[in-house]
């Protein structure tokens, strides 16, 4: 009896999951073709909503779904991949309590192991930078402004108000107008809890390299994002970027100077570490595929999604977009297939639809089809649209309630993260002072970190 084809997938994000759930489809029942999925989490993310779990608009649980329950004959493992060897076919990951090792070998591999937040080398960003590409980033940044407003509203705080109520995001392409945004809502809502604290005294800044936000969109739609944003209380500084980061605050590139002890961070990415020490070729440091998504050096190697750049036959690349990850995993899918059965590989070919953005209160911006649209349509748009691509009927219910509710109801201002050092009856010998705790290590106050 012939050996199984073994098809291994690394990264459970939007690209590698419809991969895996496209193999499925083809192969069920087929028990010649073994297919492996890995990723560190054993849930997908949908991360286009991530700044609403952060804003308090929708739970935690809404915007993922359990990996086990999207694939139903593939073997999940929940490992980190420690080092992939393509001379070799093997793959060694690490999973457990106590880091267990292992090699998986493979006939096909997909790479769709996504990005990474990049700091560009910026001393001290890592460190003390929030940052919002995980769901412990959405649960970290939500339950940081609580904490900032519990330090500031008691009288007797010794850190300065002006720097706890200063949030600096720092980016203004999607990422980071969704989430200042959302930061701005969440914080004048939480605010009327809190006595002897006031609106007013909240300052946030979104900081932009470029001439204007969004600039996917086009220049008409990022204006107007930047003149919605400012009027309704958020400073928008255009044209500069952080340059230096310590625990007073941020320096930007004009010499300029803003106190903060909060600061979150959108402002790039780059590929998985793991992609780019490959021995292949790469640009700006994705590796790059023939349009069928095969690595042209390495036969049965096939890459996806953020980590990989597909040619799109015009002389660039596709961008690393949901909505082409989505329909290069349908793709990649069937070449597969079409490589274990013999039969023609498919080139890829897709045009963006549309870029949709919320930048909170309701309004939006969106470029659908050439077309552009803004304010409750766009913002109308965005829910329609993501809540349709949200995968399994139960989470689309759930988060259709979830919003229903926010209708209704106040913004949930439990603090579910602590910050604080570990509790004691007695003073600690050492210990440190409160500005000392509030330096952060990717944005979590240093001190006793614990779930409540």
């Amino acid at each position: 009896m012939p050996q199984a084809t073994k098809v291994l997938i690394l990264g459970a994000g939007f690209a590698g999951i419809h991969v895996a759930m496209k193999l499925e489809r083809l192969f069920h029942g087929d028990r010649n073709v073994e297919i492996t999925l890995v990723s560190r989490d054993n849930f997908v993310l949908f991360t286009p909503m991530l700044h609403e779990v952060a804003a308090s608009d929708l739970d935690v649980t809404a915007i993922v779904n359990p990996v086990r329950k999207m694939l139903r004959h593939a073997q999940f493992i929940a490992s980190d991949v420690e080092s992939i060897d393509l001379k070799k076919k093997r793959v060694t990951v690490s999973h457990g309590f106590c880091r267990h090792k292992h090699a998986l070998d493979y006939d096909h591999l997909v790479l769709a192991l996504g990005s990474v937040t990049n700091f560009f080398g910026l001393e001290g960003l890592e460190a003390r930078a929030l940052t919002m590409k995980s769901l412990e980033d959405a649960t970290k940044l939500r339950s940081r402004m609580l904490a900032h407003l519990e330090e500031a509203d008691p009288p007797c705080s010794t850190v300065p108000r002006s720097s706890l109520l200063t949030l600096v995001v720092a980016g203004g392409g999607f990422a980071g107008v969704e989430t200042v945004g959302g930061m701005y809502d969440f914080m004048m809502h939480a605010i009327r809890s809190y006595p002897n604290l006031r609106p007013d005294m909240v300052r946030i800044v979104l900081v932009h390299p470029g001439e204007y936000l969004l600039p996917e969109l086009g220049e008409r739609l990022g204006r107007y994002t930047q003149d919605k944003l400012v009027k309704r209380g958020i400073e928008v500084r255009t044209g500069v970027k952080v340059t230096n980061i310590s625990n007073e605050g941020v320096v930007l590139s004009d010499g300029s100077f803003i106190s903060t002890m909060f600061v979150v961070w959108t402002a790039g990415t780059s590929p998985s570490p793991q992609v780019s020490c490959l021995p292949c070729q790469k640009h700006a440091g994705r590796v790059i595929t023939q349009p069928t998504f095969e690595l042209e050096e390495w036969p049965g190697v096939w890459a996806l999604g953020d980590c990989a750049s597909v040619p799109d036959g015009k002389g660039g690349f596709h961008p690393p977009t949901a909505q082409h990850a989505l329909r290069q995993a349908k793709t990649l899918g069937g070449n597969i297939a079409a490589a274990i059965m013999g039969t023609q590989k498919k080139d890829f070919s897709f045009s963006t639809i549309g870029q949709l953005a919320a930048i909170g209160h309701r309004v939006g911006v969106a470029r659908i089809f050439g077309i552009q649209f803004s304010g409750f349509l766009a913002w109308w748009m965005w829910r329609t649209v993501y809540l349709s691509k949200l995968p399994r009927w139960e989470k689309r219910v759930h988060v259709a309630l979830g919003w229903t509710f926010d209708l209704i109801f106040s913004k949930d201002t439990v603090q579910y993260v602590s910050f604080r050092t570990p509790d004691s009856s007695m003073p600690l010998a050492g210990s440190r002072s409160v500005s000392d705790r509030i330096s952060t290590r990717r944005g979590v106050l240093t001190g006793a970190e614990k779930i409540e």
